[in-house]
């Protein structure tokens, strides 16, 4: 994937095993010879590069075979929201499955999938109140597309198939999801893709110079491309857009004021489905259920997985506007797809515990009573001369990193390789932290913690940085 860059690899990169066995080298050998790891060069992992082996989660923590200690700073990967051993999530799971532990929803429907369809419901902004199921995010986000595509077919507009996405942004991988996304190094190997795709900018504030200091003027114009994109591609040929309420994959790009109901408005405009694609976003990591809520726009469908369950369970759900439903509830039609595994009754029992806990425990408030003062301490980080930008909401955050802060020179190829390979992501592993350094774009290291995590876990996070990017400093100077 060219210079991608994978989780497993900014975690072990430069950690080493000797002659000696350690704990952890068996499980690493046999790893090596049978388990094909998710987005990773598996020539990474030699005889003097030991794979990691997670064995056991306690709350915030992670440790490793050899026991080694590391805090979660990416929850998983964002979806563990409310750390390791919640007994009552695993008694909820367990209750499930002495009771029935699986029927699928083709047809028939169990109780725990009826409660927690209600239960999302509930929670969702504005009339989404159908709930469809599936096991992951980038499965709810082809089953979106596909859904947008047979609605506008069933309304007699039979040419709306496109979908707009922005760039650098990641919708997932299975074919469809992968069309949408707009990572080079992500599409390439598998083309030709699903017809259809257009692409407008990302809301890359930092690198809007033109704007200068006018967030809102550029949040304006940002929306405008998408209306531009419709206007060019034909109305009659846009079937939907999908946008992340917080941009994940380039690091973090926050909406603009103003920029979700310029968007809403031109969606309505042309007939366009708007399509949240709130898998990393939705079930606390803004602060709120669903990112429509922290940005003040209802969309058509919300896509989400990952914090659904808290990271207990594999589980995805499309949520879908009423008014998009109604079609599909009458006579003999029907939305001809569907997955073996959609919302197993185990996964939507551990989804309704991991929705108890956060509503008892006050977790959504935990975020937003400190969500200043994590952007505070970041923002402190701006000085060390590495550091260019700092963005981010809720417990989701991007540290972008420069050559020059004046000029906002950035990192490409050998370079970037030498800054995060080669001394970022060891260092930031070897001091016991998990977060994510990222180059789908510019060089960013991100932060998105549980979110039972206090301001003691965030000041342990951000010493960790400013140690880290200290040292990459002199690093580069040698």
């Amino acid at each position: 994937m060219g210079d991608q860059m994978t989780l497993h690899e900014i975690y072990t990169d430069g950690v080493t095993v000797g002659d000696e066995a350690t704990p952890s080298h068996n499980y690493s050998e046999r790893a090596r010879r049978h388990l094909w790891l998710q987005m990773s060069r598996m020539g990474a992992y030699d005889e003097h590069n030991e794979i990691p082996i997670m064995v056991r989660g306690e709350g915030t923590r992670v440790f490793d075979a050899n026991g080694k200690e590391y805090f979660d700073g990416l929850s998983g990967l964002f979806t563990n929201m409310l750390g390791h051993g919640r007994t009552e999530i695993a008694e909820a799971a367990a209750e499930q499955m002495n009771t029935m532990a699986f029927f699928p929803l083709w047809t028939y429907a169990h109780p725990k999938a009826i409660e927690l369809a209600e239960k999302i419901a509930s929670l969702a902004p504005g009339d989404l109140n159908r709930v469809f199921f599936t096991t992951g995010g980038a499965e709810a986000n082809e089953s979106a597309w596909k859904l947008a595509r047979q609605y506008h077919k069933m309304r007699g507009d039979m040419d709306r198939y496109k979908v707009i996405s922005r760039d650098v942004a990641y919708h997932g991988t299975t074919l469809g999801a992968l069309t949408i996304t707009s990572l080079e190094g992500y599409r390439k190997p598998f083309e030709p893709l699903v017809p259809g795709a257009v692409k407008v900018p990302a809301t890359n504030f930092y690198r809007a110079e033109k704007f200068g200091d006018d967030f809102e003027a550029f949040g304006l114009w940002s929306a405008r491309q998408i209306e531009e994109a419709i206007l060019r591609e034909g109305p009659e040929t846009v079937a939907a857009v999908f946008l992340e309420p917080v941009q994940n994959a380039g690091g973090c790009f926050t909406p603009p004021p103003g920029y979700w109901q310029e968007v809403r408005a031109i969606c309505d405009r042309y007939g366009v489905l708007l399509v949240s694609d709130d898998v990393i976003c939705a079930f606390g990591r803004l602060g709120t259920w669903f990112g429509g809520q922290k940005f003040d726009y209802v969309p058509d469908i919300i896509c989400c997985a990952k914090g659904i369950t808290a990271g207990y369970a594999p589980l995805g759900a499309m949520i879908v506007s009423d008014r998009i439903a109604e079609p599909f509830q009458h006579g003999d039609s029907s939305f001809i797809h569907g997955f073996t595994w959609s919302g197993h009754p185990v996964s939507c029992a551990v989804a309704l515990a991991s929705i108890k806990i956060i509503e008892d425990e006050h977790v959504l408030e935990n975020v937003l009573d400190n969500q200043d003062y994590f952007r505070q301490e970041l923002l402190a980080l701006k000085d060390l001369p590495i550091v260019g930008d700092v963005r981010g909401t809720g417990y989701f955050w991007g540290i972008e990193l420069v050559k020059d802060q004046e000029t906002k020179e950035t990192w490409a190829g050998v370079d970037a390789e030498r800054l995060l390979r080669g001394y970022v992501s060891p260092e930031i592993f070897r001091r016991g932290l998990i977060c994510r350094s990222d180059d789908r774009g510019d060089p960013v290291v991100q932060l998105a913690p549980p979110l039972i995590s206090t301001r003691a876990d965030i000041d342990l996070m951000v010493g960790v940085l400013r140690e880290v990017f200290t040292g990459a400093t002199k690093f580069l100077d040698e």
